[in-house]
């Protein structure tokens, strides 16, 4: 078994990279797209908001449907699922079958990443698990950079279609090995599938993301925005309501009273908006001021994949074990609202090397540092027969948090940039006041997380730590006084 240990790692791991791969790639292309399917700005956006949509709104309910049907079984279906919508998509020939085919993507992945690893942590304990998760985060990481460089050079040379064709090849080869490693899953005590609270929680994610997303070009009083805040509203109660009497629920709502799940929600929402910014905002940022072309602005992004992989891999293992992932994370999200701070202050003609750079490397530790020890502290404060909805709770919150975050710092980018262009203003001067505006909400994001995190961890909790250094101080007296 130990010989297949190996593979086994490097099969999940490379599932979440194909996932995280597939939620950027066509960052870059959307240029391309728009002009070549004629779309509107709206149709535009809806190219990657329609992934985030089925994304998000399907993590929580596809986690629990792996603890109850079974964990391979999910796994495959996921990678199935994401081949089907990558081959439409690269086949598509208007934007509604392009927007559709992200639908069907977004739902491949949110099958294929809380079954991935809900694997790792029903498998793995102690330093083997972190160990593991540290290279899952590295994949995360790595994958969301790695789209838009990849994406970028893709549309350059081949056109944005391939970009669709290698996504389903890397699904493909994830599903074969998967199909190869993973256990088959063995019957167990039989568990009751809570469809009323799967629906309601489909619902409530779903009503919450598209809400997010629409408001960027729709508006905050829009028909768009308020029917779906209401349906989350009425979605969000029934589901507490029917989650109180289930016999075993989609999310055990006994868990949301330990701080560490509850206070990781609020964490992961608030810095998955602050991480997806970082892939989103900053291509915008190099294509749009600092004048790059898709080609050149996937490889000048391609550092931040190194350095994500290289920090996940080596710094993060070492960093989790010696101080925790409570500690961790609070550090990761300080990084990543300094690094959204120095972006927020780039204009047009800096240097790359000299000012970009070093934040895009600064940005990727962020990264690293916050996402993994999140996912680690909600998942600790949940059982193993209930890894799968730990995960998906994880990867949905951080999901939702990221559709959030593209919502609220794309509306205050495009309220800057009509601000300056109403007041006269060039194109660049416009770009540069709205993505400045947007780094610096991204920024208050990832600052009010760390906030959160230090109230509801407890090993970071200020009282907890006066206490540490308190008894650390007695100890060392009590050894001088003895010597």
């Amino acid at each position: 078994m130990r010989d297949r240990t190996l593979p086994l790692v490097l099969t999940l791991v490379a599932a979440q990279l194909v996932v995280m791969l597939d939620s950027s790639i066509l960052n870059v292309a959307l240029p391309s797209i728009a002009e070549d399917l004629d779309l509107t700005a709206v149709g535009t956006a809806w190219v990657l908001n329609a992934y985030f949509l089925t994304f998000g709104g399907l993590l929580l309910v596809s986690g629990r449907a792996a603890d109850i049907f079974g964990r391979r079984r999910m796994f495959l279906t996921g990678a199935t699922v994401l081949v089907a919508g990558s081959l439409l998509g690269g086949f598509a020939s208007t934007g509604a079958v392009l927007v559709t085919a992200r639908l069907i993507q977004g739902g491949g992945a949110a099958m294929l990443s809380p079954a991935a690893m809900a694997v790792i942590l029903a498998t793995f304990t102690g330093t083997a698990r972190t160990r593991t998760m540290a290279w899952w985060g590295a994949a995360s990481t790595v994958g969301g950079a790695l789209g838009v460089s990849v994406g970028g050079v893709l549309t350059s040379g081949l056109g944005w279609q391939s970009v669709m064709f290698v996504t389903a090849t890397a699904a493909v080869l994830v599903g074969i090995a998967g199909w190869a490693l993973l256990q088959r899953d063995h019957p167990t005590t039989r568990r009751p599938f809570d469809a009323a609270g799967a629906a309601l929680a489909t619902t409530t994610a779903g009503a919450v993301v598209f809400a997010m997303l629409s408001l960027p070009h729709a508006g905050l009083a829009s028909v768009e925005v308020l029917t779906a805040a209401a349906v989350a509203v009425t979605a969000g109660t029934g589901f507490v309501l029917v989650e109180g009497r289930s016999r075993d629920a989609v999310l055990p709502l006994p868990a949301l009273r330990e701080p560490r799940v509850a206070g990781g929600i609020v964490v992961n929402i608030l810095g998955g908006a602050a991480r997806v910014a970082c892939f989103v905002l900053v291509a915008l940022l190099i294509q749009q001021v600092l004048d790059y072309d898709p080609a050149a602005a996937g490889m000048a992004m391609l550092p931040t994949s190194l350095a994500g992989f290289a920090v996940s891999t080596l710094l993060l293992p070492r960093a989790l074990a010696r101080f925790g992932p409570e500690k961790v994370a609070v550090l990761g999200l300080i990084l990543l609202a300094v690094a959204h701070l120095i972006f927020a202050s780039l204009d047009h003609g800096m240097p790359y090397l000299a000012r970009v750079f070093p934040v895009l490397l600064l940005a990727a530790v962020g990264v690293a540092f916050s996402f993994t020890p999140t996912t680690l502290v909600i998942a600790s404060g949940m059982t193993s027969s209930n890894a799968g909805v730990g995960s998906g709770l994880a990867s949905s919150t951080a999901q939702i948090g990221g559709a959030l975050g593209i919502a609220a710092f794309g509306a205050i980018d495009a309220y800057r940039r009509a601000a300056v262009l109403a007041e006269g203003g060039s194109e660049l001067a416009a770009a540069e006041a709205g993505l400045s505006a947007a780094h610096l909400a991204a920024a208050t994001a990832a600052a009010v997380a760390a906030l959160v995190a230090i109230a509801a961890f407890p090993s970071v909790q200020p009282r907890r730590l006066v206490a540490a250094v308190s008894n650390s101080a007695g100890r060392r007296s009590r050894t001088t006084v003895a010597s």
